[in-house]
């Protein structure tokens, strides 16, 4: 039960002020029937507080509960909220639709497009905490409505949090208060897409152990009910997992099962394309560029044709792959088609400085373009790992290239030619050595390479051993001969 604490202010206009349900101060204008908030932005709570306390007697004039009623649920108070001079005005109008008790059907036609215009009204002026707390009041109007539209409009709303920066937490609490509700309502259906959209929360803030305990119990409940689409996704969302995990194995075991429950059902192109994607990222892992080139194609083709953002990441990463199969010359070429046009922007420049830097083969350039699209490359994971490598590829090249025409020479040249630190390339010089890129060793009190001639195989080996096994051969026939004439 709610306590009221309420104390009288000696002034003019004879102000109560009144401490209120859910810890909200309200003043109240006895005299001119109005009142105003003290950290309070709710305009529905507000309202509400009001009424309770009318409901408890506190003894307000009929005048001022007048004043804070509903309005009807007419297509009429939409337009009025609408056409609302700024938005705090349509927010409180929608409130005030949201509190009409009515339930005939039209009633909640128009409550439920009060609720989306109320939702895109808070996301444009990012009032999270209000989404929030939006989503419990609307518990129990949720009972007067069919459970796929209580699972639309629960959607909407997350997503619409989502859509609000920096509130990751807050998705992730919303989340776990959502999926205790629908447990204790019984709504399977809405809770296991409120669980899948959890798992995704807590992996993209790292929390790979808890989304991975989630999703395995999901995915066994999900497979008994055979829904495929929801099936689809919690595959997906499962390779996503283990790839950030490191598990290759059980990432592409993932994505196979989700490949083939897709192909059961119709799957939409958005996630057609999600699953392209994540099967190029699989491939180029594995070194396998040109198959994740196509795939990444076909994920950029989908989300262009429904201008989804992740197009250009899709883009990007076809740049990466014709950069390592050292088709860099390609890559101004796919920038300035009819597609790539429309992409023009960090992410497509960065990877066009690291394509002018393996094509001219300068370590210089590639390190300033890591430096200068440090978010676009370093940040990537993706992209990072694979740039580590090409920087790798780079720099041993490099210094193939600088050695050749040695046979003795100090590592401190070799580090100024190439304008790296010394230890650095002692330490990439001893890397290739033990890696037979060419024969030398490192005098390290001299402070020197030393670079051997190429061992001249020579061809008497190879011979002899040919010969042997001609003879052989022979050998063996002549005894299959003679065996058959003793018979």
């Amino acid at each position: 039960m709610h306590t009221h604490m309420g104390f009288c202010q000696s002034s003019e206009k004879k102000k109560a002020k009144f401490r209120a349900p859910l810890y909200m101060f309200i003043e109240v204008d006895r005299d001119n029937f109005q009142c105003t908030r003290n950290q309070c932005s709710n305009e529905y709570l507000l309202h509400l507080t009001l009424r309770e306390f009318a409901v408890l007697g506190i003894g307000y004039s009929k005048a001022f509960i007048m004043s804070t009623t509903y309005l009807p649920a007419t297509t009429d108070s939409i337009a009025q909220a609408l056409e609302a001079k700024n938005p705090s005005e349509a927010i409180s109008i929608f409130y005030r639709i949201l509190e009409n008790p009515s339930s005939s059907p039209e009633s909640l036609r128009i409550k439920e497009q009060a609720i989306t215009n109320l939702s895109d009204l808070l996301r444009q002026e990012n009032q999270a905490e209000e989404l929030r707390s939006l989503l419990t009041q609307l518990r129990p109007f949720f009972a007067l409505i069919p459970k796929a539209k209580t699972a639309k409009i629960v959607r909407v709303i997350i997503d619409a949090v989502a859509k609000i920066p920096d509130t990751s937490d807050l998705q992730i609490s919303l989340c776990k208060e959502m999926v205790q509700w629908t447990r204790a309502e019984k709504r399977t259906f809405l809770r296991q897409r409120v669980e899948a959209r959890l798992a995704a929360l807590l992996m993209e803030n790292k929390e790979y152990s808890e989304a991975l305990n989630l999703l395995s119990g999901l995915i066994k409940e999900v497979r008994r009910l055979d829904d495929k689409l929801l099936l689809v996704d919690i595959d997906l969302l499962e390779s996503k997992l283990h790839f950030s995990l490191r598990n290759l194995p059980k990432a592409k075991a993932a994505l196979t099962a989700a490949r083939t429950a897709a192909n059961a059902i119709y799957v939409p192109p958005a996630q057609q394309g999600t699953i392209d994607l994540q099967s190029g990222i699989l491939h180029a892992e594995e070194k396998d560029y040109k198959t994740a080139y196509s795939y990444f194609f076909e994920a950029f083709e989908a989300f262009n044709a429904l201008e989804d953002p992740r197009a250009v990441f899709s883009l990007k990463y076809m740049l990466l792959c014709k950069i390592m199969v050292s088709q860099a010359d390609d890559v101004a070429g796919i920038i300035s088609s009819k597609a790539g046009l429309q992409y023009v922007g960090p992410e497509l420049d960065a990877m066009k400085a690291v394509a002018d830097a393996h094509s001219k083969r300068s370590l210089k350039l590639f390190e300033t373009a890591l430096r200068d699209f440090k978010a676009q490359l370093e940040e990537d994971p993706i992209v990072h790992r694979h740039l580590s490598s090409l920087y790798d590829t780079l720099l041993e090249q490099n210094l193939c290239r600088l050695i050749e025409p040695f046979s003795r020479v100090e590592i401190a040249h070799i580090a100024d030619l190439i304008e790296l630190p010394v230890d650095h390339v002692e330490k990439k010089l001893s890397q290739m050595i033990l890696d037979k890129k060419f024969a030398g060793t490192l005098d390290q009190g001299a402070g020197c390479l030393v670079i051997f001639d190429d061992p001249k195989t020579d061809a008497i080996y190879p011979a002899t051993l040919e010969t042997i096994s001609n003879v052989g051969k022979v050998v063996d026939s002549l005894y299959v001969r003679s065996a058959k004439i003793m018979a």
